[in-house]
């Protein structure tokens, strides 16, 4: 098979490495649902996928529409309201890692997932907090995924709260689950962990032909680099296969698969679906 690989599909495997094996996992729409699919078919098999719309133990078919797309489902395990998903498992500290995507995120891993500008007066909304505020209070921890966001020295929005002003002030406030917060970043560039006790972000991997110096152009404040830098695992083979057979489309990108439709290569899409998508899987990833 084609061994070279897209950003996204990196990114979709990078995120994939950080789900273990037996824990519960909140995943909404979006990257998440590749990412934890693969990392359910291939190393935590014994995972529980959740949604925060309330399916437990599912086993998504092909990418999720939206949290409460039951008919992207093989099945589930059973399933509960949104509300009893936020009082019954998230506030009692039953979910083990969640993951959410940012706008803008600080230092200290707070987030802005509402408005860039003046809240009252912003140049651009963003899609809000969701149920984004409450998994990052309460998750054991949490992954953030900056693909198209930025890092910011203050925010414009506090819409969920990181690791505050660092330090003990997580903790301290009494707001939230013990030890719980932000473990990791996941941007384009790099991999980025907190310190155990500054919680200060730093970078710990660079992805395959990136600089360090490329990374630092983003970031506003004095990024601390790790003494044990390295460079991203590339995917296998195996990780790319799985992903590109479950969601093609995100592997090529979508302006690439809307370019193959609009250059009449597919005039239409073939009422069976799932025949236009194992086209595009033989023609690429073959």
């Amino acid at each position: 098979m084609n061994n070279r690989y897209s950003m996204d599909e990196l990114l979709n495997i990078t995120i994939a490495r950080e789900i273990r094996d037996y824990e519960n996992v909140v995943i909404g729409a979006g990257i998440p649902v590749t990412a934890c699919v693969l990392a359910k078919g291939l190393h935590a098999k014994n995972a529980t996928l959740m949604t925060e719309s309330g399916l437990i133990g599912f086993d998504p078919l092909v990418p999720l529409i939206g949290i409460a797309d039951v008919g992207a489902s093989k099945g589930f395990a059973y399933s509960t309201d949104l509300f009893s998903m936020f009082t019954s498992h998230t506030y009692r500290g039953f979910v083990d890692v969640c993951f959410l995507g940012v706008g803008q995120v600080d230092k200290f891993g707070n987030i802005n997932s509402t408005a860039i500008g003046d809240y009252n007066n912003f140049k651009r909304r963003l899609p809000g907090s969701g149920g984004a505020a409450d998994f990052i209070s309460y998750a054991k921890r949490t992954v953030l995924t900056l693909n198209r966001g930025e890092f910011v020295e203050k925010l414009d929005y506090l819409t969920s709260p990181g690791y505050l002003d660092g330090g003990d002030s997580r903790n301290n406030s009494g707001h939230f689950l013990k030890d719980s917060g932000p473990c990791t970043l996941i941007s384009r560039k790099g991999i980025f962990k907190f310190d155990s006790v500054s919680k200060e972000m730093f970078l710990a991997h660079n992805h395959p032909g990136i600089s360090v110096e490329d990374i630092k152009k983003d970031i506003p404040w004095e990024l601390k680099i790790s003494p044990d830098l390295v460079e991203t695992k590339p995917p296998t083979a195996e990780e790319l296969e799985f992903t590109r057979k479950f969601n093609p489309i995100q592997s090529i990108g979508q302006r690439a698969a809307r370019r193959l439709i609009n250059k009449k290569r597919y005039p239409k899409i073939p009422e069976k679906g799932m025949i236009f998508l194992n086209d595009l899987r033989s023609k690429f990833f073959s």
